[in-house]
């Protein structure tokens, strides 16, 4: 398990409340167009990164983290696995606090890099899932 549930809610409760959701575009049958409008009726800002930067659940898009003009709080994955790590290694730079590597993403050299880095990281978890729990 990568990211244990104490982990877990700490990204979800007290890492912030601005969410990058890389791979996040206006295709309703996506997983992350779902699971960020989940985040959003929690109250979390939604920040849609995707190399076509639509505007999303009625926030602005972004091609790249790099490209976002402000903070980031948690960098929320929906890459392939292959991709993962070169984002894992963008969300250590851009300075976020937490890494949420989406079901079926998993990159343990990332995980460890980011670990390393002093950020918070889960993978293989949904955290449209887990946020309900919370109570």
């Amino acid at each position: 398990m990568y990211g244990d549930d104490a982990t877990v809610r700490k990204i979800l409760t007290e890492s912030g409340d601005t969410w990058a959701v890389v791979g996040l575009s206006s295709n309703r049958r996506r997983a992350a167009y779902g699971v960020a409008e989940v985040l959003q009726r929690y109250g979390k800002r939604i920040v849609p990164v995707h190399p076509k930067a639509e505007t999303v659940h009625g926030e602005q898009g972004y091609p790249s983290l790099e490209a976002i003009p402000f903070e980031v709080d948690v960098v929320d994955v929906f890459v392939n696995s292959d991709l993962a790590g070169p984002v894992a290694d963008e969300a250590i730079a851009k300075g976020a606090k937490a890494v949420w590597f989406q079901l079926d993403v998993i990159d343990e050299a990332a995980y460890d890099r980011a670990r390393a880095a002093g950020l918070d990281m889960v993978m293989d978890r949904c955290p449209a899932i887990e946020i309900p729990r919370l109570g």
